[in-house]
């Protein structure tokens, strides 16, 4: 049996991905880090969560594995499984074990959408103990110092069935996301796609209308990373309105109604 190994540098960030602070995030994910300890980021779909982590794996010189957890992933996704190739049986870690040899971070993305057996997994690793069994090699990989464990999740999102629990939450340091005020994201908008900062501007106001209508109509707001995709599509050439329809109401909404109520919004802007 032969156990195939991580080549760590395939996960480096090279260049430096563009995040702009909200608030003291930055240097409360280098003192977690420091002190090996786990974390969680919580907030809405599309305001930052994905970019903080790879801006922080940039800044800490350090891999960063990424999973995108689903309804479908299990436990033996993440930590590996027996597979025959070539008539040699050869165990292949998951992304978690993977991290865990390395002393990669790990990020597990929107951990509330996958099974509840990866919960039981992560546990280990999120408190003193710091190691991850793996039942089927009989081994218990012990993390190194430069490890570091973080997940995400939308609370906007909780339901009963999908919720972080307690004997979860409370292994974590939780640090709280949310759309940039309206000067900050007007600035993001336009470093992120080159457009100017009046039609950023416009954008972001955009924005805040289809915020407001959470829970009348919509189950989420305007995202800054739809933002992000409208202004590119203005930038290319395409008019601000049909932008807006397609990158941001389309994607908020499959309601005829809400759509001519998204759309007039954009209309009466541009």
């Amino acid at each position: 049996m032969t156990v195939q190994a991580i080549k760590p540098e395939e996960y480096f960030i090279q260049n430096e991905p563009y995040y702009e602070p909200v608030g003291d995030e930055v240097p409360v994910f280098e003192a977690a880090y420091r002190q090996r300890l786990p974390v969680l980021l919580k907030g809405p779909t599309g305001c930052g969560k994905t970019r903080f982590m790879e801006h922080m794996a940039w800044k800490l010189k350090k891999p960063l594995i990424t999973v995108s957890c689903h309804d479908d992933l299990t436990a033996s996704d993440l930590v590996g499984r027996y597979l025959v190739k070539g008539g040699e049986t050869v165990w292949v870690d998951g992304p978690l074990a993977r991290a865990v040899r390395a002393g990669a971070i790990c990020y597990l993305d929107e951990i509330v959408e996958a099974r509840k057996d990866t919960m039981v997994v992560i546990h280990p690793l999120a408190d003193d103990r710091r190691v991850l069994p793996i039942e089927k090699l009989g081994e218990i990989i012990e993390a190194s110092a430069e490890f570091c464990l973080a997940i995400s999740y939308n609370p906007g999102y909780q339901s009963v069935l999908k919720d972080l629990k307690q004997s979860t939450r409370q292994r974590f340091v939780a640090l709280q996301f949310d759309y940039p005020n309206a000067t900050l994201e007007t600035n993001i908008i336009a470093k992120e796609t080159g457009i100017d900062h009046a039609l950023a501007g416009k954008l972001v106001k955009f924005a805040g209308m289809t915020r407001n209508l959470k829970g009348s109509g919509l189950e989420e707001g305007a995202s800054t990373r739809l933002l992000v995709h409208a202004a590119k599509l203005i930038k290319d050439g395409v008019n601000p309105v049909t932008a807006c329809h397609t990158a941001i109401a389309q994607a908020l909404t499959d309601d005829s109604e809400m759509l001519v109520a998204v759309n007039e919004l954009s209309a009466s802007l541009f």
